[in-house]
């Protein structure tokens, strides 16, 4: 049987990846409740998906959720589910078992042997991460020939409305645009398929929803261990309300779906 594998620990981890992992860590136990609107976005990505696939790697996987549906549409695949937070694994590996190898690392620096995987699969992961064309490079490194990726990921406009709210846009992620990623790509030697990037606009009933679902996938829009004042809080409802539409407050997430290949 496989196991979780936790290597490296976050405090061995870069100073900003380690505050990326404890926060998704905390985030664990509510998150499957929380992401609806990644669970939207990660559903792009199923139909583009091959019939067949050996070795699989779920890159990003969180909780598991998508990890365990690959395998149950790859039965006979060698599954692995990576993730940065040690939380998130372990809480993978108590929903689903021990039949899917639980990973512990860097999407740019990836702990896998050339050629190891014909198939990866990430929904929204590599925008945490600080350095896009590392990340393509270890993808086009452990892709075997003739292997694919598929990819969602956030583009900037990506939270706008709560960074308007807060007025705090540096609290969230400095995301890369599309030519960047495709750049990226091309100079890992991958092939671009397809690349499409799509707005989307997802509504919540008040501030707190708002909060809830984006504290619930790791992002952070307060200062570390601050403490928020009534009148701060009053004033972030009273910015977002001026933005409510009538289906609710909206949350928006730029999506950048890709389908690359290995040239065999």
């Amino acid at each position: 049987m496989s196991s979780t594998v936790v290597s490296p620990t976050p405090q061995q981890l870069p100073s900003w990846q380690a505050s990326v992992a404890r926060a998704f860590s905390r985030a664990a136990p509510q998150y499957d409740a929380l992401a609806s609107a990644q669970r939207q976005i990660g559903e792009t990505l199923w139909l583009a998906l091959p019939p067949h696939a050996k070795r699989v790697l779920d890159l990003g996987c969180g909780t598991g959720y998508w990890t365990q549906r690959l395998a149950a549409l790859y039965p006979r695949a060698n599954m692995t589910g990576l993730d940065i937070a040690p939380g998130m694994l372990a809480h993978a590996q108590a929903l689903y078992g021990d039949e899917i190898t639980w990973q512990q690392g860097d999407a740019a620096a990836l702990p896998f042997e050339n050629g190891h995987f014909d198939l990866i699969v990430s929904n929204l992961a590599i925008q945490w991460c600080r350095d896009v064309s590392a990340v393509m490079q270890e993808l086009a490194r452990v892709l075997s020939p003739g292997g694919e990726s598929h990819i969602t990921t956030l583009l900037p406009g990506t939270l706008k409305e709560v960074a308007t709210a807060w007025q705090r846009p540096e609290a969230l992620l400095q995301m890369p645009d599309a030519s960047t990623v495709e750049d990226a790509v091309a100079r890992s030697g991958l092939t671009l398929v397809r690349s499409t990037a799509e707005q989307r606009q997802f509504y919540y009933p008040d501030l707190s929803a708002v909060m809830a679902s984006i504290k619930g996938v790791g992002a952070q829009v307060t200062r570390p261990n601050a403490q928020l004042t009534r009148r701060e809080l009053a004033a972030a409802q009273a910015r977002f309300e001026t933005l409510r539409e009538p289906q609710g407050l909206p949350v928006s997430y730029h999506c950048f779906t890709l389908h690359l290949e290995k040239t065999p």
